[in-house]
């Protein structure tokens, strides 16, 4: 098993491309996560903020919360084998081991996801 504050801190620095515009409420050495913090109405409902992604160090992973794919789940189906087989409940990915193709497969769901809020305006 790979060395989990190495995949915590390779994967931190993919999501904070992301940040401006998207904000982190909790940055240490174990937990990182962006909200969009913008006055919405969602569904009916008013919000001054939106989840987009976070990390959170646990006993035998890295686990890689991505709200887009809670938000949206039909997102699942451009997500390649490697990434989706890490999926477990609606938005949290087991990260055990981080190589490059699944950095990489990490990136583009970022970016996805990243555009999508930007299309709903969430961004």
């Amino acid at each position: 098993m790979e060395n989990l504050n190495e995949i915590f801190k390779q994967l931190k620095e993919l999501l904070l491309k992301f940040q401006p515009p998207l904000s982190s409420k909790m940055n240490d050495e174990s937990h990182f996560d962006l909200w969009s913090v913008k006055d919405l109405v969602i569904e009916g409902r008013k919000r001054k903020e939106v989840y987009f992604a976070g990390l959170i160090i646990q006993k035998s992973y890295v686990g890689f919360y991505y709200m887009p794919v809670y938000a949206e789940p039909e997102v699942k189906a451009f997500f390649k084998p490697e990434l989706l087989s890490r999926l477990k409940g609606k938005s949290c990915f087991h990260i055990l081991n981080l190589d490059l193709l699944l950095m990489e497969q990490i990136k583009e769901a970022l970016e996805m996801g990243f555009q999508a809020y930007k299309e709903k305006g969430w961004v």
